[in-house]
């Protein structure tokens, strides 16, 4: 993906001389606001070095430009070959010192560059501009500091010089006594320093100024996606097909489809769940959100719904046609390729949705909010999402030998220190099978989840827990896992757990490392707070941060 529109542009100008900061700071500025506007995510590996470092290439430009400028007069057409030469032909032909107006209305830089700007954007006569009143001054506006000519000399004029008359000869209105004495070449010498001190001074700030400028642009580049999922859609919602690519096509190898109905936990529940309570789906119209095969779908008619409309963004959707035909449901299960939330279905409303929808850690992949996406826009009063209720806990953990492989390995390999490398293996998130005998706590239900009420916002969150810890021993990380339900206007209610006790899942544990262990003893309670939030450049990714014994990590789930 290349640059954002306008990009070019706005790095040219943050490569500017400090010669030309003033008179292209609004320049800079609209370009500015123009990128943030046009870009549309996705900067990723595109986003070019914004070296702070001196373009000489400028500078060179700058210096033969400067030999071959070409300035316009303010109130003709005739064409001088600097500044000073052009301010003295309005003296001379059109009877307008420059130098008494700036006086007269006492214009510091900035009035100054607006008033230069005023007179070629309105084309006033020389007379006009004369004649206004001291308390009069039309080029008030801050419009007035965009640069009616492109690279305007006379903006570049040192006003300080002007009003000296360094710049220009004698004026009509006052002349300017040339004193050649040693006492005025001194007094110039001193005002010239003093100038010098000053403009060093405010280049200092302006560069300081720029260079922040390009700091808050780059970020701006690198995290244009922070503002998505502000609105009502959500983050997942406003992602488009091609930024979600990589997602769907993961679901379109059939290894991933293999392994989630060879999980008998998982698959057997959903089954049970709706083979088990047949009055819940009897002549009901069904939805199922990432239908995948379609065994969901397919479990739903076969259960007594009168028709299942199954969704599916992934290639896999083209087989599930084929297997719906297989089975001689066609008639009652219709399927469609597509992100829920672009599609068009061939019902208004819906009475069930189901959906398996949970990833890692519940969840990872946020596929959450398309069925909530579903929930608000299809379901009919009354209805149902299932699974309806699900649960997030914690668990801590004391496994010295996987601390030791993971972590600790990196104190001494093979004779070399290398414990920088757990800056980057301790933040990642490990999903793995837990041996049931290394939990060292009993289990704190941090989150639970209604998917009948739940709304976006509540997908991030903050938690307070506390284990109450079984053995005296190290902590060495803490484990998540969620337990599912599906309770809701069931007579035969079904749940199936993730946890390191039960049955092994697809779904095994996600485990937490801890860099340092905290030793534990029998019967105390170790308490922490745990945050979870979406990682906004890939809003299908997890941050998770724990506040634990005055240490606080945050792990990413991608």
């Amino acid at each position: 993906m290349g640059m954002p529109v306008g990009y070019s542009q706005f790095m040219q100008c943050l490569t500017l001389t400090p010669k030309m900061i003033i008179m292209d700071l609004s320049v800079l500025t609209d370009t500015f606001a123009d990128t943030v506007t046009d870009h549309d995510g996705g900067a990723g590996d595109d986003v070019p070095d914004l070296s702070d470092s001196d373009n000489e290439e400028q500078w060179q430009w700058m210096e033969a430009n400067d030999n071959n400028v070409q300035v316009t007069c303010l109130f003709c057409d005739k064409m001088s070959n600097s500044g000073p030469e052009t301010l003295q032909h309005c003296l001379v032909e059109h009877q307008v010192d420059l130098v008494e107006v700036v006086k007269k209305h006492k214009l510091d830089d900035y009035g100054y560059i607006k008033m230069i700007n005023y007179i070629r954007t309105e084309k006033c006569s020389g007379q006009s501009l004369s004649t206004l009143p001291e308390c009069s001054i039309p080029w008030e506006s801050d419009e007035y500091m965009r640069p009616a000519l492109q690279d305007d000399p006379l903006l570049q004029i040192d006003l300080e010089e002007l009003c000296e008359g360094m710049l220009v000869g004698p004026s009509t209105g006052g002349q300017c006594e040339a004193s050649r004495s040693s006492d005025v070449l001194l007094q110039r010498a001193q005002a010239a320093e003093e100038r010098a001190q000053r403009t060093e001074e405010a280049l200092a700030r302006a560069m300081d100024d720029l260079h922040k400028l390009k700091l808050l642009a780059q970020g701006l580049v690198l995290n244009a996606d922070v503002g998505r999922g502000t609105g009502s859609l959500g983050a997942v919602a406003e992602l488009r097909e091609d930024e979600d690519e990589a997602y769907f096509s993961s679901y379109g190898h059939y290894s991933i489809h293999e392994e989630m109905l060879k999980d008998k936990v998982r698959t057997e529940s959903y089954r049970d769940f709706m083979y088990l309570n047949p009055e819940v789906f009897k002549d009901k119209v069904v939805l199922d959100v990432g239908c995948g095969t379609g065994i969901l779908s397919m479990f739903a008619a076969r259960a007594g719904a009168k028709m299942v409309i199954g969704v599916d963004q992934s290639e896999i959707i083209y087989q599930a046609m084929d297997i719906v035909r297989s089975n001689q449901l066609q008639d009652r299960v219709t399927l469609i390729k597509g992100r829920i939330e672009e599609v068009k279905l061939p019902v208004e409303k819906v009475d069930i949705i189901i959906s398996e929808w949970m990833g890692y850690f519940l969840l990872f992949e946020s596929m959450l909010d398309s069925v909530l996406y579903a929930r608000d826009l299809y379901l009919a009063e009354g209805g149902s999402v299932y699974p309806d209720r699900c649960t997030i806990s914690l668990a801590a953990v004391g496994d010295t030998e996987k601390h030791q492989d993971r972590i600790a390995f990196w104190d001494d390999v093979y004779g070399f220190k290398m414990a920088c490398m757990k800056r980057a293996v301790v933040p990642e998130a490990v999903v793995q099978v837990l041996k049931p005998d290394t939990l060292i706590s009993e289990p704190a239900v941090i989150q639970g989840i209604d998917c009948n009420a739940v709304s976006l916002s509540e997908l991030e969150f903050a938690s307070d827990f506390c284990l109450k810890i079984t053995d005296s021993t190290d902590c060495t990380a803490i484990v998540g896992y969620f337990d599912i339900f599906f309770d809701r206007d069931c007579g035969n209610k079904v749940m199936f757990s993730t946890g390191p006790q039960v049955t092994k899942t697809h779904w095994k544990q996600t485990v937490f490392l801890l860099e340092n262990p905290i030793p534990v003893q029998a019967g105390e309670e170790l308490q922490g707070r745990i945050t979870i939030r979406k990682n906004k450049k890939d809003p299908r990714s997890l941050f998770i941060t724990f506040d634990l014994h005055d240490m606080k990590q945050t792990y990413s789930l991608q």
